[in-house]
């Protein structure tokens, strides 16, 4: 379970980093904190700081594989497929409810959508976290269901 949720916070910060920052460039790290991405060095700014955030996934990523790779080369390891995407799923749904609540809510340090006007941001960032609210949930559920099919 450990491995597919580390697995799946890496995955759902690279998803947010490489769609929203850079595919669709809807946001970057601190650009409602007081430094849009108008000018040059705010811009690097900000591209330094998706790089740094970009690493954390990445180590997310990477302790989630050392983690799955231990388990199985465990002889009383049992192999579901489910049970990984279920708690991967958990994981992407745990990234998307953290970072949202910290970084959308709390900080403001960006939203999800800031081309849009900003009295629409909220509902941007409420689906956000909806949304990481029903793979969390939905993960949870699959974990626990493929639990009680593995025990039988």
């Amino acid at each position: 379970m450990s491995a597919g949720i580390l697995l799946g916070l890496g995955l759902g910060g690279f998803f947010d980093g490489i769609v929203f920052h850079q595919i669709l460039q809807w946001h970057h790290m601190a650009t409602s904190a007081g430094y849009p991405a108008h000018s040059l060095s705010n811009l690097q700014l900000n591209v330094m700081l998706d790089g740094l955030f970009h690493a954390a996934t990445y180590i997310f990523t990477v302790v989630g594989l050392t983690v799955l790779w231990h388990s199985a080369r465990k002889q009383h390891f049992k192999w579901s497929a489910r049970l990984l995407i279920a708690s991967m799923l958990m994981g992407f749904g745990i990234f998307n409810v953290v970072e949202g609540t910290i970084n959308h809510h709390i900080l403001g340090l960006h939203h999800v959508n800031e081309t849009v006007p900003p009295d629409q941001w909220i509902y941007w960032d409420a689906g956000f976290l909806i949304l990481g609210a029903v793979l969390w949930i939905g993960g949870w559920r699959m974990f626990k269901s493929e639990q009680v099919k593995t025990r039988t």
